[in-house]
């Protein structure tokens, strides 16, 4: 990417910690960071939602035909992914990282180890399933594309006085 700020780390280290704070912003909703961290992850928060609205439901109804155990013919109708969107779910895939859910008080740790497994990408599942939607809605009442984060700003830190801001989900 040209004209990105170096943040004075090395180029393995910088997109680590762009790809670390995108995945954190898409989980939790919001992060709190330094100004320059948070236009940096902004441009990137803002081009996976964009590409998760443009292929949130692009689906291909499909009808499988198996039989049951007593021998009788069964059809049933699956929704499955079109090929732009499983490129799409791809793409997002290989930047963010995997999240782990955290586990609930009165849930029993086989039961969480199973679910975690069923959910590898929880993140990309929330990307399609209610990101996207939500800002597919939100932009076609305001005839607007984009501006899905707002950044607040908080002032100095304390120690060496980096501007602190909240980087949110609008």
């Amino acid at each position: 990417m040209a004209n990105q700020r170096k943040l004075g780390r090395t180029a393995a280290q910088r997109k680590a910690l762009l790809r670390n704070q995108v995945t954190n912003l898409i989980w939790y909703g919001r992060i709190e960071t330094t100004l320059a961290k948070a236009k940096e992850v902004r441009v990137m928060a803002e081009r996976l939602i964009t590409l998760a609205i443009k292929e949130c439901d692009n689906n291909i109804s499909v009808e499988k035909t198996f039989n049951n155990d007593k021998g009788q013919s069964v059809t049933i109708t699956v929704q499955n992914d079109a090929p732009s969107k499983l490129a799409a779910r791809r793409r997002i895939m290989a930047y963010l990282y995997p999240v782990k859910e955290q586990r609930k008080d009165d849930e029993k740790r086989a039961d969480y180890q199973k679910r975690v497994r069923e959910v590898k990408f929880p993140c990309v599942e929330k990307l399609f399933r209610e990101i996207g939607p939500k800002y597919k809605a939100r932009n076609q009442e305001k005839n607007c594309a984009g501006g899905y984060t707002r950044i607040i700003k908080k002032g100095p830190r304390r120690g060496d006085a980096a501007e602190m801001v909240i980087l949110e989900l609008i």
